[in-house]
């Protein structure tokens, strides 16, 4: 038995919680690997939608144990929060989540660092959420972090938070003008969440190591999307961590070795959450219905998604980064409100018509897409449970798409309900 990965192919929003939901029917884990609480995934159970921004989607399935990777950094406010919202529904989430102790955590001064800076950057901003992550992160590289393992060592912690705030405080103060924080001040309100935290707190890459050895299925789920990845997206919009399949491995403490599918996400259109070019975006009317159509609006900001037509060419690139080997077609019945559908299949820059995805953030900012039109369907498509069932337009975009990026589709998805998908072959 092998982990199997499920990723975004974009920029995020691809509809990943939807699909790891499905997956998580035959899964025993179901393992987050990085990010924070800049990401958001939808689950919908019948009349009933869960947003989780930290806990894993699998929570929503009775007997799936979630984990928290190493990868990943945790706001314990966030976290608080969220395990008390799924509880008061009915959702068992104690006994079955666990958080490495080797995880970051998100600190109230991660959090006005991030905000500050984006005001600095006034027009030239990233357009992140504001919570804390990219601080926290380059606390974590600059070796001055604080995990989850310190809130059990008060003495430790103390210590720590003196050593970080010396340097915190003093770029607070010096260059935004700010108050400076109590680092007694701060481990008070950490040493707040041990309660909540002890029973979680876990050696997770441990914990999917032995369930792999096992034979025990076990799933681990991206945040974000490849073009966003600090590494190999639209840097340096981009977020602070590697949601790419590499991350997956760093993110939870599994070996290559053990991984096995590589499920890669994308809508049957294209959307982006903040700024950085986005070759494909639509200004006029057709962007706003898809827009309207596809409730493109983020789960974590609320912040209308800027929308636009598949690019292929970027879709080619990041199947190739992640070497996937299945594809999720995601929000097909978007679609339907269309009479013609377009599909990037290569740039044209300063004159030149281009095939590849460039590596030159210049080039990609001067990035003109070049079109192939497809009939559109123009009918309801959420009553489809077979490939056979779906309009022959549609099944012509979807054969389309899967000969272009040549890897098998294992997945249709047709409506956010559970069953609102055409599911050739699961991955776990």
């Amino acid at each position: 038995m092998s982990a199997t990965v499920v990723l975004g192919l974009a920029w995020g929003d691809e509809g990943k919680g939807r699909v790891c939901d499905a997956l998580a029917a035959d899964a025993r884990y179901v393992a987050r690997y990085s990010g924070g609480n800049n990401a958001g995934h939808t689950i919908r159970v019948g009349k009933e939608e869960f947003v989780v921004h930290l806990i894993p989607s699998g929570i929503v399935r009775a007997g799936v144990v979630c984990t928290i990777g190493n990868g990943v950094v945790v706001n314990p406010e966030v976290l608080a929060e969220e395990v008390s919202a799924l509880e008061n529904r009915g959702i068992e989430v104690r006994g079955r989540l666990k958080v490495d102790g080797r995880a970051h955590l998100i600190l109230p001064y991660h959090v006005r660092l991030d905000g500050y800076r984006e005001k600095a950057l006034g027009k030239a901003k990233i357009g992140t959420t504001n919570r804390g992550i990219g601080p926290t992160y380059e606390d974590k590289i600059a070796r001055v972090g604080i995990r989850v393992q310190d809130v059990f060592d008060e003495g430790i912690l103390r210590a720590k938070l003196r050593a970080a705030l010396r340097e915190k405080n003093s770029l607070i103060t010096n260059v935004y003008g700010e108050e400076p924080y109590d680092p007694d001040e701060i481990a008070d309100y950490l040493l707040s969440f041990r309660d909540l935290l002890e029973p979680m707190v876990a050696d997770t890459g441990a914990l999917l190591r032995g369930a792999i050895k096992r034979d025990e299925p076990v799933l681990l789920e991206g945040a974000q999307a490849t073009l966003l990845d600090n590494d190999f997206g639209t840097y340096p919009f981009v977020t602070s961590s590697n949601p790419s399949a590499g991350g997956a491995c760093v993110g939870t403490g599994v070996p290559p070795t053990s991984l096995g599918e590589v499920i890669g996400v994308t809508k049957a259109y294209t959307s982006r959450v903040g700024d950085g070019p986005f070759p494909t975006e639509l200004f006029d009317e057709m962007g706003e219905t898809l827009r309207r159509v596809g409730n493109e609006y983020g789960s974590t900001t609320g912040r209308p998604r800027r929308c636009g037509w598949l690019d292929l060419v970027a879709i080619k690139y990041t199947a190739s980064v992640n070497g996937i080997t299945t594809l999720a077609l995601t929000m097909l019945d978007v679609l339907s409100a269309v009479e013609e559908v377009k599909v990037c299949v290569g740039y044209e820059i300063d004159g030149e018509r281009v095939d590849e995805y460039p590596m030159s953030q210049t080039d990609l900012h001067h990035a003109q897409p070049v079109y192939k039109s497809l009939s559109g369907w123009g009918v309801d498509v959420t009553g489809c449970r077979r490939r056979e069932d779906l309009p022959e337009e549609a099944r012509d975009f979807v054969s389309f798409i899967e000969t272009e990026l040549g890897v098998p589709l294992c997945m249709i998805s047709v409506g956010p309900e559970r069953d609102q998908a055409i599911v050739k072959r699961i991955g776990v």
